[in-house]
């Protein structure tokens, strides 16, 4: 019963740490590092099954890595033809009514009888100074997902059945774990995305500002705010359609997030209704303002719409201390809001619209200070309040 004990208790260590992951990237950890110690394993990995592209990727890598593995890696990736197993194999043992049973192989050739699946392994198993390792299919909603892996270093105990029939629970209790934190992220996608554009939505913003600002308090980061709102889209929707208005905010969404990509970190997003904005942290004012007017150029050429009216706040121009990301809002929303009365069709940009009198910044002025609300007037500048 000792050994049974042990292992019993290094699955619910795995399941604990699947269970605490909260992104893909720390359940494929967890899954890893938890099967590798259940294993007495000296290396592991997790890999998906890339069907469309007919390979196994690999997603992470923990423990004693060779110098050619990365924790991490961009670009790790195997032909599934040169590991038939995780398609031949599994679906012929399902076709006959068996389970997807993990193996082992050894670096002095094929283990039992998997004769003819192993080559490649074998190969891998020298360049890296292992000498066995046992491979365990995971299974999602009853498909090959991909695999784990875990291996030990030459000289150590070769894997036994018993471990490969371990190593089979290991990954079953790994399946649930990287199911269950797949759905999390669906639904944390769903809930910071805007459902027409595809985009980010308010919710993913004020996220994202609020983080931006932490930085730019702590440590200088430049933060800036483009807040846009596309002309025409009532006369759109008035005169071709609410789907030809549909049509717009999507192709609008299309030019926002293609400009957004200009910034390196830039988070592009629909706010709601007709406005838009782009939230870049780290770029110069400059640049964020020469993408800005990059983005009123390609928003007049559209089909249908009128342009957009553009304001743009950043914190690496003169507009004062930002303590909130209610001010930044405020800021962006002011030079916006000249922009459209302007109907003006490069950006408005805050702290570079001098007064008259040369003393103030109009739109600061504006948003530090707004006027009352004309009758009828259906902006309102957010949390406006000081």
């Amino acid at each position: 019963m000792g050994g049974d004990d042990v292992r019993l208790r290094a699955v619910v260590a795995l399941a604990q740490g699947m269970a605490a992951a909260h992104t893909p990237q720390e359940s494929w950890h967890a899954a890893a590092a938890g099967a590798c110690h259940a294993l007495a394993g000296s290396f592991a990995a997790v890999s998906v099954w890339e069907r469309e592209l007919g390979r196994l990727r690999v997603l992470v890598n923990v423990g004693e890595r060779a110098a050619d593995e990365e924790e991490y890696p961009d670009d790790e990736a195997y032909p599934v033809h040169q590991f038939p197993e995780i398609t031949e194999f599994l679906h012929e043992r399902w076709a006959a009514g068996g389970g997807a049973n993990a193996w082992v192989e050894t670096a002095e050739g094929p283990a039992g009888d998997r004769a003819g699946y192993c080559h490649q392994r074998v190969i891998a198993l020298r360049r890296r100074g292992r000498g066995c390792c046992v491979v365990a299919p995971i299974v999602l909603h009853g498909r090959a997902w991909g695999e784990l892996y875990v291996a030990r270093r030459a000289g150590a105990p070769v894997f036994a059945r018993a471990d490969a029939d371990f190593a089979t629970v290991l990954a079953s209790v790994a399946a649930a774990g990287i199911a269950q934190t797949e759905r999390l992220e669906e639904v944390r996608r769903l809930a910071f995305t805007d459902a027409l554009t595809g985009l980010a939505n308010r919710r993913a913003v004020d996220v994202r500002l609020d983080e931006a600002l932490e930085g730019h308090r702590a440590d200088g980061v430049v933060v800036s705010l483009v807040v846009c709102d596309i002309n025409g889209l009532k006369r759109v929707n008035d005169t071709r359609g609410h789907a030809a208005g549909d049509r717009l905010l999507e192709r609008f969404g299309s030019v926002l997030s293609l400009c957004g990509a200009m910034l390196p970190g830039t988070l592009a997003a629909r706010l709601g209704g007709d406005e838009f904005c782009l939230l870049a942290v780290g770029p110069a004012a400059d640049e964020v303002v020469r993408v800005a007017d990059e983005l009123c150029r390609r928003a007049a050429e559209l089909e249908l719409g009128e342009g957009v009216a553009c304001g743009v706040a950043s914190t690496g121009d003169p507009i004062g201390t930002v303590h909130s990301a209610r001010r930044l809002f405020r800021l962006a929303d002011a030079a916006q809001y000249r922009a459209k009365a302007a109907r003006a069709p490069k950006p408005v940009v805050a702290g570079r619209e001098g007064g008259t009198e040369g003393t103030e910044d109009q739109v600061v002025r504006l948003a530090d200070r707004p006027p009352p609300e004309l009758p009828g007037d259906r902006r309102r500048f957010r949390g406006r309040k000081p």
